[in-house]
């Protein structure tokens, strides 16, 4: 019945038109059928965020395996051993940085309190070189330290409903997360038998050479996103000590503050370093004007080698796309789906460039090949 239905003249022409018709509909309504979705997606949200984070620790969880637990043989104690290394280390790591950079906060934030006239003078000094005095209204300008901790009264007190809300958001993002984290760890420690049950579903809906096709198309991505992954955040931090050290030597002020946020942008592509850097230069120019113009110099020189020479060292042939895909990507993936759309955009890429290569453009070329065969005939 089917085959007599596809022979009729009329059967594309009725596709087609359901097919322009559903698009329409869908165009028509995206905001709902947008908003539906992220509304559906919201309940699941702590799921989402704890599979990406055991997606996350789930290399050093087998690298703890690999190398530590060799000798230790086969089994669960092995994976079980592997998962509880890796959160350790997460844990000593999250308090070494937070060891780290609470007390250089606090120290930057007295150092600021206490220096607030000299910040002040300096700021009213650099408007009035630039000519911005009359651009710049007075009454949106700070005079003094008294002048600050008055608007910042009264700005606590006409937003108290506000800030209480924020802070309650903030608890329930907190909680959240821990959430998130302990169902990582046991999404980490059940992960062989959820894959094997995800194998068995797809084997007995796919026939066996597409679903051969299937799995190695998703061992591609996934070596594409762990390399990701992996490269970014050790290239974040390479960024982020080398930073530390040239302002160390430079003697430059909130050095440890500066080079976590920098550290911390780097991860964002294309736009990352512009925005540590822009922040970095701003907390400096306070300070002393001098060391943020070298900070710039030295962000601008730092941001030249990185892409030339830390991350093709890094990344090596793993992702091979274009420069022009990556910033289409971020723009893109940032105006759908915000920050998270920014750090998913360059393995997207990366991955629709794959899927084009190796998937797209040959069952393309054997398509054309085909016709040319049959119009020799």
């Amino acid at each position: 019945m089917k085959d007599k239905l596809r022979q009729k003249k009329w059967y594309p022409y009725a596709v087609a038109a359901c097919i322009a018709v559903a698009f329409y509909v869908i165009l028509t309504h995206l905001g709902s059928i947008t908003s539906g979705l992220l509304t559906f997606i919201g309940y699941f949200d702590t799921v989402i965020l704890g599979c990406v984070i055991a997606y996350i620790m789930n290399p050093l969880a087998m690298l703890f395996e690999r190398t530590v637990f060799a000798k230790v043989g086969q089994g669960k104690l092995k994976w079980s051993l592997s998962i509880g290394s890796a959160v350790i280390l997460l844990i000593l790591m999250l308090g070494f940085l937070l060891r780290t950079l609470i007390p250089q906060l606090m120290d930057s934030l007295i150092m600021l309190v206490s220096n607030m006239d000299v910040y002040l003078a300096s700021l009213h000094d650099l408007i009035d070189k630039w000519g911005l005095s009359e651009v710049l209204r007075s009454d949106k300008l700070f005079d003094s330290s008294e002048d600050v901790v008055r608007r910042v009264q009264a700005y606590f007190s006409q937003n108290a409903e506000t800030l209480m809300d924020a802070s309650a958001a903030a608890g329930r993002s907190l909680v959240k997360w821990v959430i998130a984290f302990v169902l990582s760890v046991y999404l980490l420690s059940a992960k062989t038998g959820i894959k094997n049950g995800f194998k068995h579903l797809l084997s007995t809906l796919m026939p066996e050479k597409r679903f051969n096709s299937f799995v190695s198309f998703i061992s591609r991505c996934d070596r594409i996103l762990v390399s990701y992954i992996v490269s970014s955040l050790i290239d974040a931090i390479i960024i982020g000590i080398i930073n530390l050290i040239f302002m160390s030597i430079m003697g430059m002020e909130y050095a440890g503050l500066i080079s976590v946020v920098v550290a911390v942008t780097n991860l964002v592509p294309t736009f990352g370093p512009i925005v540590g850097g822009a922040v970095g230069g701003l907390i400096l120019l306070l300070v002393k004007p001098l060391h943020a113009i070298i900070f710039i110099i030295f962000t601008f020189i730092l941001q030249f080698i990185d892409p030339y020479f830390i991350k093709p060292r890094l990344f090596g042939n793993t992702l091979g796309v274009s420069g022009l895909l990556i910033v289409i990507s971020v723009l893109v993936c940032g105006r759908m789906f915000g920050v998270a759309g920014i750090l998913i955009s360059i393995p997207l890429a990366a991955i629709l460039s794959f899927v084009y290569k190796e998937a797209l453009l040959p069952a393309l070329e054997r398509r054309a090949a085909r016709r040319k065969a049959e119009a020799v005939q």
